[in-house]
């Protein structure tokens, strides 16, 4: 190799030196004096080539690598080299450049060094030729095995898979050199496991079979040895494959018994569990959807049964209450099936997928039972205590105890009912339809033991009762009318047109006739026959010096069986008009009333409203008047405070107000009088403002709609 060597290095300097005479030789330029030394001298080539060394050479240490060498050739000179691995690994005889390595190279760890020589003078170290960089190459020998990136790999196909699916790939490599022959080639083969997967050249492996059943084994180990045949000692390296069979749903439910008995009371909930099923699969819970129903029998609509999403079992449900004086046992047979199997995959056909249910029904002490679910009567008004109707409640159990009746008091607080013990059902009072249309009663039904007392079982039924309407009101005005003509009116003049109700039920077909008790007056009633009337002028010319208000009770008869007549006054205002026919002056209006409105006492509601603070002043004079002064004989209707109406003389006896006064109003309510009670130590019970002038106003509401007002103290009403 030396010889080799140095004959190549000897014909590269012939070549150059013939190069050089056919060019000729240009003089070098020469150095300024006080820079270089007065020798000229020509520069020379590095003598030497790449070397090249085999890792792991089995031969005794040092290992020549090659030589360097320089046409430098002096005594002095000595060859040197630079490098990270210079001293350690390499080193360089100083005259002859030869280069030796002191360790056995891995060319796996490093496959090339980077080193630099050098020509230096023995004693000044300083260069005699520029440095020149060589690079040492480490030619591979195949001395590695492959192996495994993984010791362990772990992997996964589903269970039942077609031969041929793959299942992974692994991975062995080898450090050798692959650009040299085979050195780095690797060959793969399954040592454990070959009877149900096999592995090619790429280190894929596959299934063989597709028989893969989790249920009977779940995991496999696979062994894969990975061998380099090219290797010098043929080592190879193993690896361990665990492979998990993914379940599919590929198993029926089994039942866990034959046959199931529960034992439920009649009274259970409808809805609620009355037991469960239990059925065996050996799929993952994942793939368990199991459906129940029941195969045959006539308890479909009896019984359901749901399934329970975290444990898979069968959960019966009543749909509908169970009677046990109806049926003390059910039988049937429910089957278990799974809808979301695969029958491609199917591993089995299981032979248990029906069972037998067994259900005995358990008698329980229920309270009684109405014949209905509700009960509705009708029932005339005005009737004195008849028989309304019945209710019926029976014990369903096989003792068939007696039943009590009561009316809970909390639907009849005014005790218009009674029930007997038979459950008939009476009135105690005369009913008002006009007050009440409806009565709506809660009849309880207890159960009695043989010494009639209740058991404590009981249930409840609703009673509604409607009274039917009689016609026993008579019609009266629609509405408060408030009539004004002139005094000058003409003949035949419309006054005002009237209209009528009836607190009865009024019928589509309802008739009102209309008429005057009296035809001596100046006013002339037209019925229409529309159930609305026209009063008119009769003669025209009325005289205000000597009526400014006239009265026309009008009498108002209806078609009812019987028929029923009522009447109503009708208080016409004569007022004074200008050539235009414009009211110009009228007096203060009154009210009107019915004899109805007398006959009830008149007044309902007294409503009083003081805008400021003030002393109440009383009477025209602004002077308390005389409590005895003849008003208050006359006083047909009044209110009075409830702490004074044990005044001596005092007629009024529906209190309304806390006044420390009596409103009194003639029969017509023509005139309204405020009778003052000093001796009464009550005083207005709210003091509010209103308006600016901080005056007081009171307003007063009668019977029938009529209501007045004061803004000049209470002595002095107006009506509204």
């Amino acid at each position: 190799m030396q010889v080799l060597v140095l004959l190549l290095a000897s014909v590269g300097t012939c070549l150059g030196l013939l190069v050089a005479a056919a060019a000729g030789t240009t003089p070098a330029r020469p150095d300024p004096p006080s820079v270089l030394p007065i020798h000229r001298r020509q520069k020379r080539d590095w003598i030497w080539n790449q070397m090249h060394i085999d890792e792991e050479k089995n031969t005794s240490l040092p290992h020549y690598v090659g030589k360097i060498k320089s046409s430098v050739n002096r005594k002095n000179a000595k060859y040197v080299l630079k490098g990270e691995s210079v001293g350690k690994v390499f080193r360089v005889r100083e005259d002859t450049g030869d280069v030796y390595a002191f360790e056995r190279l891995d060319r796996e760890k490093i496959p090339e060094y980077h080193l630099t020589a050098l020509v230096v003078d023995k004693n000044t170290n300083k260069n005699l030729e520029s440095p020149s960089s060589f690079t040492i190459k480490v030619h591979d020998v195949n001395d590695n095995w492959p192996v495994f990136t993984h010791r362990l790999f772990n992997a996964s196909v589903p269970e039942m898979s077609a031969v041929g699916t793959s299942v992974i790939r692994v991975t062995a490599v080898d450090a050798d050199d692959p650009t040299v022959a085979d050195h780095a080639s690797v060959m793969y083969q399954i040592l454990k496991g070959e009877e149900y997967f096999a592995i090619d050249g790429s280190g894929l492996i596959f299934t063989t079979t597709k028989t893969l059943d989790r249920e009977m084994q779940a995991k496999y180990e696979i062994v894969v040895e990975a061998r380099d045949a090219q290797g010098l000692r043929g080592e190879s390296g193993t690896a361990t494959v665990l492979v998990t069979l993914q379940d599919i749903n590929d198993n029926f439910p089994i039942f866990t018994q034959p046959k199931y008995t529960f034992a439920v009371p009649e009274d259970i909930r409808v809805g609620s569990s009355l037991g469960s099923l239990f059925v065996e699969d050996p799929d993952e819970p994942q793939n368990r959807m199991t459906k129940y129903s029941i195969v045959q029998g006539e308890y479909r609509d009896t019984f359901t049964i749901e399934t329970d999403p975290n444990h898979n079992e069968g959960i019966i449900k009543p749909m509908k209450p169970l009677d046990y004086e109806y049926i003390q046992q059910y039988i049937f047979t429910i089957e278990a099936t799974d809808p979301t199997i695969n029958l491609h995959y199917l591993s089995s056909v299981s032979i248990r997928k029906t069972a037998r249910v067994i259900i005995n029904v358990t008698d329980v002490d229920e309270p009684p039972n109405f014949k209905q679910s509700f009960y509705h009567f009708q029932l005339r008004e005005n009737q004195k205590k008849p028989l309304i109707g019945s209710v019926l409640a029976t014990d369903p159990d096989a003792a068939r105890r007696s039943i009590g009746y009561s009316i809970r008091k909390t639907s009849d607080k005014g005790q218009f009912f009674r029930i007997t013990k038979q459950g008939n059902i009476y009135n105690e009072k005369e009913l008002d339809r006009e007050i009440y249309p409806w009565y709506n009663l809660t009849v309880e039904a207890k159960e009695l033991d043989s010494s009639g007392y209740p058991t404590g079982k009981e249930s409840i039924v609703q009673v509604h009762i409607e009274i039917m309407d009689e016609n026993d009101n008579p019609p009266e005005f629609a509405q408060p009318y408030e009539p004004r003509v002139c005094e000058n009116a003409a003949q035949g003049k419309l006054v005002v047109q009237i209209s009528a109700i009836d607190k009865d039920i009024t019928p589509r077909d309802v008739k009102f006739k209309f008429s005057l008790t009296t035809e001596d007056s100046n006013f002339t009633l037209t019925d229409n026959h529309d159930n609305t009337a026209n009063i008119t002028v009769k003669y025209g010319q009325f005289d205000r010096e000597r009526a400014k208000v006239h009265h026309l009770p009008v009498l108002i008869s209806d078609n009812g069986r019987p028929s029923l007549t009522g009447t109503s006054t009708l208080v016409v205002t004569i007022c004074k008009c200008n050539e235009h026919g414009e009211f110009t002056h009228c007096e203060e209006m009154a009210g009107q009333a019915g004899v109805s409105i007398q006959a009830l006492v008149a007044i309902f509601l007294c409503i009083l409203t003081i805008t400021g603070p003030q002393d109440l002043t009383l009477g025209n004079s602004g002077q308390s008047p005389n409590p005895n002064m003849t008003a208050l004989q006359n006083c047909a209707v009044c209110l009075c405070a409830p702490r004074c109406c044990h005044i001596s003389g005092n007629p009024c006896r529906a209190p309304a107000l806390s006044l420390p006064w009596v409103i009194c109003a003639s029969p017509t309510f023509s005139q309204i009088w405020n009778i003052p009670l000093e001796t009464c130590p009550e005083e207005v019970a709210s003091l509010n403002r209103r308006g600016q002038d901080r005056r007081e106003t009171l307003q007063l509401t009668l019977g029938h709609g009529l209501r007045f007002h004061s803004r000049q103290g209470p002595s002095h009403f107006r009506r509204l």
